[in-house]
């Protein structure tokens, strides 16, 4: 079974800075598509960043120049390099990884539990 476990939530300022990180766990043969997706309570999950296998990204025009996504395809990580954090920002992030191949199987999407970003202004 492929799980994907996030960490490097948490508090900062106005103006700070903050990485997430991703990692999949399972007899992973492949996978696609890695990214970042973000959730305020009452609103929809929007995408933050993507990546391709290939490395073709895709980024929020929110974020764009403050955020970059990197991966290594090799270990099936994730990471999100969040810069100049603003109060809007703030929201549950939840680590995606789509076309998921593994030795038994191949799972389309699969989701993190998600990881608290808080802003303070």
């Amino acid at each position: 079974q492929v799980q994907l476990v996030e960490s490097g939530g948490g508090l900062v300022q106005t103006g700070g800075s903050l990485r997430l990180s991703c990692g999949a766990t399972g007899n992973i043969f492949s996978i696609y598509r890695m990214g970042w997706y973000r959730q305020i309570p009452g609103k929809e999950r929007e995408l933050v960043a993507n990546m391709t296998h290939p490395g073709v990204t895709k980024y929020a025009d929110s974020v764009k120049g403050r955020f970059t996504i990197s991966r290594d395809n090799a270990k099936n990580t994730v990471d999100l390099q969040m810069n100049n954090l603003k109060p809007e920002d703030t929201a549950v992030y939840f680590c995606n990884a789509d076309n998921v191949i593994t030795r038994a199987t191949r799972y389309e999407e699969i989701w993190g539990q998600g990881t608290l970003v808080a802003i303070s202004s």
